[in-house]
This record gives structure tokens, C-alpha cells and sequence, in this order.
């Protein structure tokens, strides 16, 4: 049962709520998804998602409207995005139906989590695809199970949108190019733990760079890279019309994620008259940019202050304050979610309570 939360305190933590929502798969066949108030799992000791990680996952929000109505952000996405996952785990994957009735059914459920819209917070989903067959020798087990947590969270900038450091890492890889890091696998985030909670001693956050030359940017911890440029010095000047054209920039690469919210922000920067470029992207053209960020469903966008590569002993700085083109699409992508803008892409789901 729901306690006294203080939706302006929330951050991105779990917070207990009502019901989790599970499905399984059987010999290749989904059963139903219902609700429980269990929020445990029992797994046999030789369950495959136990012994060898056979485990993927996805991460998507409900949000209050302006208007009061409630939104899921682009779902079938998700859904979309976690059968690639499980199909490179040799995992059954969950049809996208089922995946969806499986969150509205978790969203109505624990509907008195969702944040009032004032203040900022949504209701977070983290649905778990664990494999449950039995097997020591070294083989994919068939049999799982989807598993749908549902808890409030805070916005990712209690107070105000705001820059972040980060620190290059070139020593301690992500995900190899031709693994497992464009599926959401849980290993690949605890492989990232060592890089990431050294980088916080020392004050950042960790920008990752490609496993193979460790010349490129690959990922900002658990978020794709964004990068502006301002193109204007390098066009000609024509009488009557303004010399400003921004490039969006973002890396291309076999270990990362593809990120929803990247594509989302990507499409908006399109409309806006941006220059979109996905392509290998040096660590040292951070100098030739005017803004950069990390962007993911937590935080939408998170603008980067600085950027410190220790092995080449060079800051790069982009200022103390979020840049006018990183805001702009922050504020574009996050007025869809809310309602406050026409959704002219179908990206938001309208659910009846």
C-alpha cells in the first residue's frame, strides 16, 4: 500500500511499490501476464539466467499530462528493442503485444505511484527477460521469464537542467565491437561498474571509448554520446540568410546501445533543420564542438560541462551552463512526453485509467 512519498525528493532509486507483473515462457509458448504483490523470484540453481547470465532488460516511463492524462513513451519501441536483445541471447523473446499488456497492466496497477505532473516525476518501468531453463553445460536455455517492476522516480535534475563532468576512459572496455554491447544486457552495465565508480572518486562521469583502437567515442557510462557543432564558419555566405547550421553528432558503432531517446532527439533535431551525422567520432574532435551530452530515458538529455582525457592530459569545455541547441531539444522531446506539444509521431500511448 502506498506510504507518504515526497514526489519532489524522489531521484532515480527504486521506491517500493504495489504489484510487479510477470509472464512466462514454457517450451516456447508465453502464458498470460498477471499481477502479483511478490516481488521475489525463484530460480533453480541451474537456471541458465543464474549460471551464465542469460539475462536482458528494457527501461521506459509513464508520464502525468499537462492535460492529465496519461502517457507511455514510446512502448512498442521497447518491446521492439528487447526481442533484438533476446533474440542475440538465444532467448525467446516476448511478442510486443504481450510485451505492452504486460506495462499497461503494471501501470494500472500501481497507478497511485505515478508522480502528479507538477512535479517533475514519472513512474519508471523495468521489465526483465530472465531465462529459467535447467543446464550446466555451456547452452541457451529456452524457457523464461518476463518480469515488469514498476517504481517512481524523480527528474533526473531535481531544481534545474544542469552540466556534468566527465573523464575519458581508454583503459577498461564496455562491451568488445562485435559483442554483446547493442543488446540491453545486464552484463554489460556490470562490466561497466569499475570505470564508472572510479570516475566518481575522481569527480566525473566515464565516456567510454571503442574497444578496439580506444580512438573513438563509444558511450558516456550508460548513455549514447550527442555532440553539436556549429557549421556556420564553414558555409557560404549568402546575402539575405543566416549562416547558422548545427550538426547533430553521434557515434556509430557495433558496442553500443541503440538508444530510443537518442533516435527520438535525432528526428527532432531533423525538423529543427539540423545536419544529423552518425559516424566514428575522435576523441579530439570534442574540440571542434560547441555542446555535447549523454542521453538516455532517465535523464533525456544531460549536458556535459567538460571533458578531461587524463592519457592525453587536454580538457575540453563546453561551459557551466546547458547550451541553447541541447535545451531546445530537451525541452521539444520533453513537452511531447508531457502533452504539451502536438505528438505528430504517434511516439506516446494514451492509457485509460
Amino acid at each position: 500500500m502506498k506510504q507518504n512519498i515526497d514526489w519532489n525528493k524522489l531521484s532515480f532509486h527504486y521506491t517500493e511499490t504495489d504489484y510487479v507483473v510477470r509472464a512466462s515462457c514454457k517450451d516456447g509458448v508465453w502464458q498470460q501476464p498477471y499481477a502479483t504483490t511478490d516481488k521475489t523470484i525463484t530460480l533453480h540453481v541451474a537456471a541458465t539466467g543464474l549460471q551464465y547470465g542469460q539475462q536482458v532488460f528494457e527501461g521506459l516511463k509513464a508520464f502525468r499530462g499537462a492535460d492529465g492524462r496519461v502517457r507511455l513513451f514510446r512502448m512498442r519501441e521497447n518491446a521492439r528493442r528487447m526481442a533484438h536483445s533476446a533474440e542475440g541471447l538465444l532467448m525467446t523473446p516476448p511478442p510486443e503485444d504481450l510485451f505492452c499488456e504486460a506495462i499497461r497492466l503494471a501501470l494500472r496497477k500501481n497507478i497511485d505511484y505515478l508522480p502528479p505532473y507538477e512535479t517533475g516525476a514519472t513512474l519508471y518501468f523495468r521489465p526483465i527477460l530472465v531465462a529459467t531453463s535447467h543446464e550446466i553445460s555451456v547452452a541457451p536455455g529456452k524457457d523464461c521469464e518476463l518480469i515488469v517492476v514498476a517504481t517512481p522516480i524523480g527528474a533526473y535534475f531535481p531544481g534545474k537542467f544542469h552540466c556534468t563532468p566527465f573523464i575519458v576512459e581508454r583503459h577498461i572496455d564496455r562491451a568488445a565491437p562485435q559483442g554483446t554491447g547493442t543488446w540491453k544486457v545486464g552484463g554489460n552495465y556490470g562490466s561497466s561498474f569499475r570505470a564508472t565508480e572510479a570516475a566518481h572518486a575522481q569527480g566525473y562521469d566515464c565516456m567510454f571509448t571503442d574497444a578496439k583502437t580506444h580512438r573513438y567515442i563509444d558511450e558516456c557510462s550508460a548513455a549514447n554520446f550527442i555532440g553539436i557543432r556549429d557549421l556556420s564558419p564553414t558555409l557560404p555566405s549568402r546575402e539575405g540568410e543566416s549562416r547558422s547550421q548545427y550538426e547533430y553528432l553521434t557515434p556509430r558503432s557495433t558496442a553500443i546501445l541503440p538508444s530510443i531517446t537518442n533516435d527520438s532527439l535525432m528526428t527532432l533535431a531533423r525538423e529543427m533543420g539540423m545536419k544529423v551525422t552518425r559516424r566514428h567520432i575522435r576523441v579530439e574532435e570534442l574540440a571542434d564542438m560547441q555542446e555535447a551530452a549523454a542521453c538516455g530515458t532517465a535523464c533525456v538529455i544531460s549536458p556535459i560541462g567538460r571533458v578531461y582525457d587524463p592519457d592525453k592530459d587536454r580538457m575540453y569545455q563546453f561551459g557551466d551552463k546547458p547550451g541553447p541547441i541541447l535545451t531546445k531539444l530537451y525541452h521539444a522531446l520533453k513537452d511531447i512526453q508531457y502533452g504539451r506539444a502536438e505528438d505528430t509521431h504517434g511516439w506516446c500511448e494514451v492509457v485509460e485509467i
